[in-house]
C-alpha cells in the first residue's frame, strides 16, 4: 500500500491464492464470453473482446479456455442475461467508490453491495453522485525502465495525453478513442507494459493513513471478491506513515 504510484492508489490490487485466482478465472470467462456475445468472435472487429482476452492471458489463463468461453459467447450458447451495471459509493471518509458489476440479477447484488459497504461505513450512492470525479481512459503501466525513451515517444506520437514516470514505473493514459491505437503501436514497438487496461482514473484524490487506510483496503477486498464485481475504482490515495 503506497501513495508514490499513481496506479496503485486507483485500483487496488492484491495477491490472489489459488482459490482468488479461480475466481478471477470465472469472472474473466464471463466477461469474454458476454463480449462475444455481444459483438462476436472476431477480436479484431470486436474491441470489447479483445480487452478481454488480454486480460485473460495477463492472468495466465489457459488458451483452451479462452478458446472456449468465446466460441460459447459466439454461438450463442452464453447466457444473454447478464448486464453491465456501474454502482456509486461513498466509503469511509467520504472517498468515492465506482463498481463495475457483470450481473444478471440486481436483485442479489445491490443487497450484496450495500451490506458489504455498510460493514465498512459506506453506502451506495445515486447514479451520478461521484461518477463524475472519474475520467474514464485507456491505461499503460510499464515497470521495465529500459526502454524508457522509446516508451515516451510511441505514446505522445500515438495519442497519449499523459506520461508519468517515477519511482520505477512509467504510466501513459490516453483517451479512448486512442486505446486501441496507442496499443498497436506499442505492440507494434516490442514494448510490453506490465498492465494495460480502461480504467475510471479520479480528477482528484483523497489521502489516507494508518487505519483510516486499512480499512478502506479491507473494504475494496471485500467488494472486489463478490463473485458480480468485475472492477473497483476509488479517488483514496494511501500514503505511507
Amino acid at each position: 500500500m503506497s501513495g508514490h504510484s499513481k496506479w496503485s492508489t486507483i485500483k487496488h490490487k492484491k495477491a490472489k491464492t489459488d482459490a482468488q485466482r479461480g475466481k478471477i478465472f470465472t469472472k474473466i470467462v464471463r466477461e469474454i464470453t458476454t463480449a462475444a456475445r455481444l459483438g462476436g468472435g472476431d477480436q479484431e472487429m470486436n474491441p470489447r473482446l479483445r480487452l478481454a482476452v488480454l486480460k485473460a492471458k495477463s492472468s495466465n489463463m489457459p488458451n483452451d479456455n479462452i478458446k472456449r468461453a468465446i466460441d460459447k459467447g459466439a454461438g450463442g450458447s452464453g447466457d444473454d442475461s447478464f448486464e453491465d451495471v456501474i454502482f456509486e459509493a461513498y466509503g469511509p471518509n467520504g472517498v468515492a467508490i465506482l463498481i463495475v458489476t457483470l450481473t444478471d440479477n440486481r436483485n442479489r447484488t445491490v443487497p450484496n453491495l450495500r451490506s458489504i459497504l455498510g460493514k465498512f461505513g459506506g453506502s451506495l450512492a445515486n447514479k451520478g453522485a461521484v461518477s463524475y470525479l472519474f475520467d474514464h481512459k485507456g491505461l499503460f503501466l510499464f515497470s521495465d525502465l529500459s526502454h524508457e525513451d522509446h516508451i515516451v515517444e510511441t505514446a505522445i506520437t500515438n495519442g497519449a495525453d499523459e506520461v508519468d514516470s517515477k519511482e520505477g514505473e512509467i504510466e501513459v493514459t490516453c483517451p479512448l478513442s486512442a486505446f486501441d491505437t496507442l496499443k498497436r503501436a506499442m505492440d507494434e514497438a516490442g514494448l510490453m507494459p506490465s498492465s494495460c487496461e480502461l480504467a475510471m482514473i479520479p480528477q482528484t484524490s483523497v489521502d489516507l493513513v494508518g487505519d483510516e487506510a486499512n480499512r478502506l483496503v479491507q473494504l475494496l477486498e471485500r467488494l472486489e471478491d463478490d463473485d458480480d464485481v468485475q472492477e473497483v475504482f476509488t479517488n483514496a490515495r494511501f500514503i505511507d506513515e
